[in-house]
């Protein structure tokens, strides 16, 4: 009796921690593909706005929207540039963005795609963005053929961030409003 009692035991445990490993795994794979369309709005050169959602387009880096860079000498607003780009692109009724993670500051990191146009791999093939991770072939080309970015001189969008100065810099009299 007691031998049955420990096996009984023995099953209902294993029971139990198989059933406690599913939901570890269900809990893990939980992440689902998070998918939007409808009308965006371009916020910056690789950022994206539809209704309340925030996304940043996933595996690229666009100059930031006050950039300027340089063609033949002359200053050209890049970073405004790129935005149109954007906004262009997006613009098309079946343009649908989708991810599944988000970054430090709570955007979904999505591809976004009007028809069998990749939008993210474009802004990289204009040369309006750089690659971040991905990409690199697009950016390949775009350099050799010397398109937007590439046709001049200009300084990486992370290197423009990095040396902004920071809204919260002002220090306590700042924050006063002094």
């Amino acid at each position: 009796m007691a031998r049955g009692m420990r096996v009984m035991r023995d099953g209902v445990t294993a029971l139990a921690l198989l059933a406690f490993l599913w939901l570890i795994a269900a809990k893990l794979n939980d992440g689902g593909e998070t998918v939007h369309s409808g009308q965006f709005h371009a916020a910056d050169g690789d950022s994206l706005n539809v209704g309340a959602e925030r996304m940043r387009l996933s595996g690229i880096d666009a100059p930031e929207l006050s950039q300027s860079c340089e063609r033949a000498g002359v200053a050209w607003a890049c970073g405004q540039e790129a935005k149109r780009a954007l906004q262009e692109l997006v613009a098309r009724v079946d343009t649908q963005c989708s991810g599944s993670e988000r970054d430090r500051f709570d955007r979904l990191l999505v591809i976004c795609h009007a028809g069998d146009i990749d939008i993210n791999a474009a802004l990289v093939r204009r040369g309006m963005a750089v690659s971040y991770g991905a990409y690199g072939d697009e950016e390949a080309r775009a350099r050799a053929d010397r398109v937007g970015l590439w046709g001049g001189r200009f300084e990486m969008p992370r290197n423009v961030r990095d040396h902004a100065p920071r809204s919260d810099s002002r220090g306590l009299m700042g924050w006063l409003g002094w």
